[in-house]
């Protein structure tokens, strides 16, 4: 009787290898099948497909994803796989913003510094790159590049400017950036 329970549990034993060596090929296989609707369409974002990229960041950005709403910011400032719109494009970014994305404010200021569909505003572009700039965590290489770029378009304002787009900043953050 010995002998029959041992056979019967290295058949038992093998029949669980077998069953877990499936269970693990089912997951690795079906890996890329559940996949988060946001990690796709960075997915085909990075192999250049713009149009099919805007397709899959649309439905996610209009649900409230502040990270799609900062790359369709993206796409539409820079024209891929859409018609370049600087207007659809601060649309986006500052809906990201209000959600507290880091680095959508930076480029509202860019936007209103340079006047790209919108008539240009140092005082708005200064106020964002400056709510970027408190944004924008301790040790962000990017940080560096707010600061560089606040401080070169307040080269070109005057003391009262500043003074004036400093306290919109403050202003605006305690909004938590609606209506900014």
């Amino acid at each position: 009787k010995l002998c029959v329970d041992i056979k019967w549990i290295r058949k038992m034993n093998m029949l669980l290898k077998q069953i877990l060596l499936a269970c693990v090929c089912f997951i690795a296989l079906t890996g890329q099948a559940i996949a988060d609707p946001l990690s796709d369409a960075i997915r085909v974002y990075d192999t250049g497909d713009y149009e099919q990229a805007v397709k899959l960041f649309t439905p996610l950005a209009k649900k409230g994803n502040a990270e799609a709403q900062y790359v369709l910011g993206i796409m539409y400032r820079a024209g891929r796989g859409v018609t370049q719109d600087f207007n659809e494009a601060r649309k986006w970014y500052r809906l990201a913003t209000e959600q507290g994305h880091p680095i959508a404010p930076f480029y509202l200021g860019w936007i209103y510094a340079k006047g790209r569909g919108v008539p240009k505003d140092v005082i708005k572009g200064y106020m964002w790159l400056n709510i970027a700039i408190a944004n924008a965590a301790d040790g962000d290489e990017r940080k560096k590049e707010f600061i560089t770029d606040r401080d070169s378009l307040a080269s070109s304002m005057t003391a009262d400017q500043i003074a004036k787009a400093q306290a919109l900043s403050k202003k605006c953050t305690a909004k938590k950036f609606k209506g900014c």
